[in-house]
């Protein structure tokens, strides 16, 4: 019995996400600044007009899962680019951390380092030892154009390539 009320409390500690609710589309994204992997510091404010962004949250560099979804959108990243949309990942990682995650898996995408958690909370998936699997397609004017708060690591690249292609204006 004992170890049971353990392993539920240790559960619920695990899956215990921010008490904000994720944002979820129509919202406007918050403005935000932080430090990408290459040095350089991100201000979603510069980056608004310019094309959809698709904002990425996942765990932590070099896991199973976290590597099987950047891989995913490196592989992508050609048709990602063709529909004019920006991909950026972001977790609690060090910029060190990211910069040999990004060499190790030749990732064509910078990657935030939310060391203080600060991005993830204005987004409403800030874990307590990791940020939530989530992604966030954020219009040219800053409006969130689609929101998924669980993602599968395994088919998230189609899911986004399916996204920006429903985003995409026609011709």
């Amino acid at each position: 019995m004992r170890s049971t009320t353990w392993l539920l409390a240790f559960a619920i500690l695990l899956t215990a996400g921010s008490a904000q609710a994720a944002l979820t589309a129509g919202d406007k994204a918050p403005d935000f600044s932080a430090s990408l992997s290459d040095g350089t510091v991100f201000r979603l404010s510069e980056w608004l007009g310019k094309a959809p962004l698709v904002l990425y949250f996942y765990p932590k560099d070099d896991t199973p899962g976290c590597t099987a979804e950047a891989c995913g959108l490196r592989d992508d990243f050609a048709t990602f680019r063709r529909l004019k949309a920006t991909v950026i990942g972001i977790s609690y990682d060090s910029a060190d951390s990211h910069k040999k995650f990004i060499a190790k898996y030749k990732l064509p995408f910078p990657l935030i380092s939310d060391k203080d958690k600060s991005v993830s909370k204005a987004f409403g998936v800030a874990g307590m030892w990791a940020a939530d699997r989530a992604t966030f397609v954020i219009g040219k004017d800053g409006t969130i154009l689609y929101a998924n708060p669980a993602v599968n690591p395994r088919t998230h690249s189609r899911e986004i390539r399916n996204v920006l292609e429903k985003l995409a204006p026609t011709k």
